[in-house]
């Protein structure tokens, strides 16, 4: 597995609008009041195909842009891709946002999505029946967060290295929820979301009746280009409904892991 150096990209103050082309391309947009958000555009893009939509939430010290060094590494010709700011920003770094579980950070971020969505529609032509959340760290959290509170509007929820939300009802709507798929991917050296937790998550998702699928990496609170294949993967599958070969590695969760 090769390790992603995520580094904090500067953050642009002006906006750049490039239409889609036959090349991949990664626009930033400044929206007149709101949040600053990043698009990708797919290789050789067709107007006529509806895209998949993949709406990227950065790690605890990233930003939008962090969506310039991942989606290349997901597909560069799948999805349309889309990223937004973390809610909070980072005392340490001006340029690093996270985000938090709170009743306004969820409020926040639900709109920062949306207009996510909206932004990413007027430029491309989307598939709203396939537009999947994904993140890293606080971000895998939100993505989950926030699928769960709207699984009619998601086809999917991915968290890289993020635990499951806590506080605040994740499970309101769960009637809904347990027909919304999800991926979760857990570092098996990390200390913010470790193997108890992810066992106890298991037990939580068994229970709750939930579709979650697990894997384990064998690495630290980090992000890698194998997370990120296996994320396209999982999102692949969902789409075209074809269960892809299992990987040699890394290995499904070990079933024994649960009890």
């Amino acid at each position: 597995m090769n390790r992603l150096e995520l580094s904090d990209l500067p953050i642009e103050t002006t906006s750049a609008s490039n239409s889609p082309t036959d090349a991949a391309t990664i626009s930033a947009h400044l929206a007149a009041g709101g949040p600053p958000h990043s698009l990708f555009s797919p290789l050789h893009y067709e107007n006529n195909y509806a895209y998949p939509l993949l709406i990227w939430l950065h790690g605890d010290e990233g930003n939008e842009h962090q969506l310039r060094q991942v989606m290349p590494l997901i597909s560069m010709r799948n999805y349309v891709g889309v990223a937004t700011r973390g809610t909070v920003s980072n005392r340490d770094n001006e340029a690093s946002f996270r985000w938090e579980q709170t009743r306004r950070e969820i409020f926040l971020a639900e709109h920062r999505i949306l207009d996510a969505i909206e932004m990413a529609g007027e430029e491309f032509h989307l598939d709203t029946r396939r537009i999947f959340l994904a993140g890293f760290q606080s971000g895998g959290t939100m993505a989950l967060r926030i699928g769960l509170n709207h699984p009619d509007r998601f086809a999917g929820a991915v968290s890289i290295g993020g635990p499951f939300p806590q506080g605040e009802a994740p499970l309101r709507c769960l009637k809904q929820a347990r027909n919304l798929p999800i991926f979760l991917a857990q570092c098996r050296d990390s200390i913010d979301y470790s193997i108890e937790t992810a066992c106890e998550e298991l037990r939580l998702f068994h229970i709750a009746g939930l579709q979650a699928s697990i894997r384990q990496y064998p690495c630290g609170n980090e992000l890698d280009t194998q997370m990120l294949a296996d994320l396209d993967a999982w999102v692949m599958e969902q789409i075209t409904g074809v269960v892809a070969e299992e990987p040699h590695f890394p290995a499904p969760w070990p079933q024994g892991e649960e009890n």
